[in-house]
């Protein structure tokens, strides 16, 4: 099994924070003890003494005694003992592009590269958050007691080696290229000149990044919230449709035809269900399911119902508005019971079950057929297994499909089926074993947390690993568990990340038996080094909740933990809000929303053009009425020239964005997308996923120094005054 790595918690000093690391570099050393390291991570001192530093931690504020080989180059050749000790007071000068080399120092633990971070916290510890010092001006401003804008332009840190004795200001500017300056375009050029920075900053670098275009690609992570990688203590992964994608629709079609024949067989449903075929087309994540009336919504971020179906049938407006507008004092928060938000893809085999029963309700007779196989169109007493959807109610039915499709997940009809035939189901992936051992080498703890119980986790994560169907003496070694620290079965998220008295049990891998355990007690009770001794008698857990979890990983701070999940509600939003853990939502469909968005780039820049236009003839008609005589013919005039004008130009944005959201989808459209707001997924997804990606394994084209950052937000009053068309008017 591979080794427990673990990572080192650095205090912030001042305005300029090292990660405290094993540092293994060479350096050069004056006599007094100054080192001034330079942009190719050697250390320019007084003297020509060569000083070979073989491992030490440095921490800030601290004195540390470091032991250094030293060979003498000076003019006097004098003879030094090469393991001399010296107590040394360490005041550092560096600049942005520092670098210490990474040694590796047992084999089970690799360390990580020491960088350097511009955070301004106040925070005592490093932090997945406030990395960047330009996203802490207001922090620098209480702290400081001065403006921002001094702030900001100040080049002088100090760095505050001494435990409050002597300190030495250091200058954190950039190394100036050596090179001359480029000649060739430069995207960035005009503002580095305007701050003064384009004569301080290389060059050749400002090239190589400035003269192309960014890619933008699927395997690309998108970033709602800051986010610095080397802040992460654990990264855990769920399974289903995370680690584990599925081939739509093979898999989906398991649970459907399974739940069809339960609705059926068991529930006394009638037999025409079993003749439809599933379209996992129809639907899209996001939406919001209506059990008590049987319809499907689309809502804005402001929880405004923009389009609904009832079943398969469109509702029209005034029915729609009818039903969930207009209100006085009762307006729909759709996080009431009756409401179920589409947040996985499971979901959309409930959705086509309900939609199909839906209308079969509706339509009656016409799907009924006799229990002795008369399809005779009358209701009548003998008409046992069909009439009984007229004494059901939507909510009832939809009650019914979820306990059927539960089973499916439960009795083997799902489960059984992929065990057997794995290569139609699971979609593998090359870049799952490498993405893995890379956090794992690089001291980041790994954890899988997913709902599935022991035996379709092994079977699933087994063919994953080794890329193929494999017999079952190899599949009992389950050797991808050497890829976790961590591995949590039978979770029952969401419960797991909010009920703290869940009971925590042992899984015995060879014949998936539970054995009792204390928890929390039981590792406390082990004494020094608990969690790890609690993990050698076993890794694979079931049950238990979010308390075991950070016990076992020794992991106080929720901001330390980046979860990675599929499911909007049960991994995203209650790990974020409840736990405060770093989140990462997962969204398969993702790249070709992205694909779409991108082609119709020409059609959406037109379409807020003319939104822009319908806004300034309304502005223009409204001074007009202010300013002018209503009842002046000329008047009149431009303002019905001016009425005329809108109109046509909301006919044709009418057309416009009906192709615009049907090429996203015929029925829904655009999924992060409401009309002209964000769409309920899309608020969801900016407040609780920190990051977001189409598949798990893109987390592992980044490395663990990453930082993410996001693109700013803004409200439309800094939009208005941000548009090139334009201009503040301060008088008063």
């Amino acid at each position: 099994m591979i080794g427990n790595k673990s990572r080192t918690r650095t205090p912030v000093v001042s305005s300029l924070s090292l990660t405290a690391v094993l540092c293994h570099f060479l350096v050069n050393i004056n006599i007094n003890g100054n080192v001034n390291i330079n942009g190719n991570g050697n250390v320019n001192g007084n003297n020509n003494n060569s000083v070979h530093v073989q491992a030490f931690t440095f921490i800030p504020n601290t004195m540390k005694t470091v032991q250094f080989n030293l060979n003498s180059n000076t003019a006097q050749n004098e003879k030094i003992n090469p393991n001399l000790n010296l107590n040394l007071n360490l005041n550092l000068n560096l600049d942005g592009n520092t670098r210490m080399t990474r040694k590796k120092v047992t084999k089970k633990n690799k360390i990580r590269t020491a960088k350097l971070s511009s955070s301004t916290s106040s925070s005592l510890y490093s932090s997945s958050y406030e990395f960047d010092s330009d996203e802490s001006s207001e922090q620098i401003i209480a702290d400081e007691g001065q403006s921002s804008s001094s702030s900001s332009s100040s080049s002088t840190m100090t760095l505050d080696t001494t435990n409050g004795a002597d300190t030495t200001e250091a200058t954190a500017t950039a190394t100036a290229a050596t090179s001359p300056p480029s000649t060739s375009f430069s995207k960035f050029d005009s503002v580095l000149e305007e701050v003064g920075l384009k004569d301080q900053v290389s060059s050749v670098i400002m090239e190589e990044i400035s003269t192309k275009k960014r890619i933008v690609s699927r395997d690309d992570i998108f970033c709602n919230r800051e986010l610095n990688m080397s802040g992460l203590r654990a990264i855990g992964f769920d399974m289903d449709y995370t680690i584990v994608q599925y081939k739509q629709p093979a898999f989906d079609k398991l649970a459907f035809d399974g739940a069809k024949e339960k609705l059926v067989h068991d529930y006394g449903y009638p037999a025409e269900l079993l003749d439809v075929e599933y379209d996992h087309t129809f639907w899209v994540r996001g939406l919001i399911i209506d059990t008590k009336r049987g319809n499907f919504l689309k809502i804005d971020r402001h929880k405004y119902v923009r389009v609904a179906y009832h079943g398969f049938t469109p509702i029209s407006q005034r029915t729609r508005k009818d039903l969930y507008s207009r209100f006085f004092n009762q307006v729909p928060s759709f996080s009431e019971k009756q409401y179920v938000n589409m947040d996985t893809l499971f979901q959309f085999v409930d959705a086509s079950l309900f939609a199909t029963l839906v209308e079969m309700k509706d339509r009656g007779a016409d799907y009924y057929t006799s229990a002795d196989g008369d399809a005779d169109g009358e209701t009548d007493v003998d008409d046992m297994g069909t009439s009984m959807l007229d004494f059901k109610t939507y909510d009832e039915i939809y009650r019914d499909i979820r306990q059927c499709v539960d089973l499916c997940h439960r009795d083997g009809v799902i489960k059984d089926e992929v065990a057997r035939n794995p290569e139609k189901y699971i979609v593998l992936d090359d870049d799952f074993i490498p993405m893995m051992k890379k956090f794992r080498e690089d001291g980041v703890k790994v954890f899988l947390l997913t709902n599935s119980y022991w035996e379709y986790t092994s079977d699933a994560m087994n063919y994953l690993y080794h890329q193929k169907d494999v017999d079952k003496e190899t599949k009992l070694r389950n050797e991808w568990v050497d890829l976790f620290d961590l591995v949590v079965v039978g979770s029952c998220k969401p419960a797991y990340l909010l009920d703290p008295y869940l009971n925590l049990f042992r899984v015995n891998p060879q014949d998936g038996s539970l054995l009792n355990t204390d928890g929390v007690f039981e590792i406390n009770a082990l004494g020094e080094n608990g969690a790890q001794k609690f993990l050698d008698q076993g890794t694979i857990f079931q049950g238990g909740n979010w308390k075991h979890l950070t016990a076992m990983l020794e992991i106080e701070a929720g901001e330390e933990i980046m979860y990675v999940g599929d499911h909007l509600y049960s991994d995203v939003l209650r790990s974020k809000r409840t736990l405060g853990w770093r989140s990462v939502f997962i969204m398969p469909e993702l790249p070709e929303e992205m694909e779409t968005f991108y082609k119709q780039q020409p059609n959406q820049r037109n379409i807020q053009k003319l939104r822009k236009l319908r806004d300034e003839l309304s502005l223009y008609a409204d001074t007009i009425r202010q300013d002018s005589d209503l009842n002046d013919p000329e008047i009149q005039n431009k303002l019905a020239q001016i009425q005329s004008d809108d109109e046509k130009v909301k006919g044709k944005l009418k057309e416009m964005a009906l192709a615009y959201h049907r090429a996203f989808h015929p029925i829904w459209g655009m999924m992060f997308s409401a009309g002209y707001q964000d769409s309920r997924l899309a608020y969801f997804v900016t407040n609780y996923a920190c990051l977001y990606t189409a598949k798990a394994t893109n987390l592992g084209l980044a490395s663990t120094n990453r930082s993410f950052r996001t693109s700013g937000e803004a409200l439309p009053h800094d939009k208005l005054l941000s548009d090139e068309m334009s201009f503040f008017d301060d008088s008063e």
